[in-house]
């Protein structure tokens, strides 16, 4: 999972009103500069609005050990795998490339395809 789908996973959870201040919360959480101190943002963001939003720390929490191997980069890297939509879109194109045919005489045959596709 990637940073972008965790964020919209939480947000579809919240209402209108209350989307700002929680995004304003939660971005102290994913752009904190160490791994250290996002986990103390997260508890400080899981004490304010865990009342209210009790799913949303806890996803957080869940899928922390996923979500932290973000921490693990330079700041420059982290922009480069803020979201895993390239990675998804790349798959996409292979997909659509395997999907017509789905018989191929060998597997070197399927092994050129996909790297035309590419």
């Amino acid at each position: 999972q990637c940073i972008i789908h965790q964020i919209r996973n939480t947000t579809k959870f919240v209402s209108y009103k209350e989307l700002k201040p929680l995004m304003a919360d939660l971005k102290r959480v994913y752009a904190a500069p160490t791994e250290e101190l996002a986990l103390a943002e997260l508890e400080s963001f899981d004490e304010k609005w865990s009342g209210k939003y009790t799913k949303i720390a806890k996803s957080w929490k869940d899928n922390w050990a996923n979500l932290s191997t973000y921490f693990k980069y330079p700041e420059a890297v982290r922009r480069l795998i803020y979201t895993t939509n390239a990675i998804e879109g790349f798959n996409r194109q292979l997909r659509k490339v395997t999907k017509s045919k789905t018989v191929f005489p060998s597997d070197e045959s399927l092994l050129k395809m996909l790297y035309l596709a590419m």
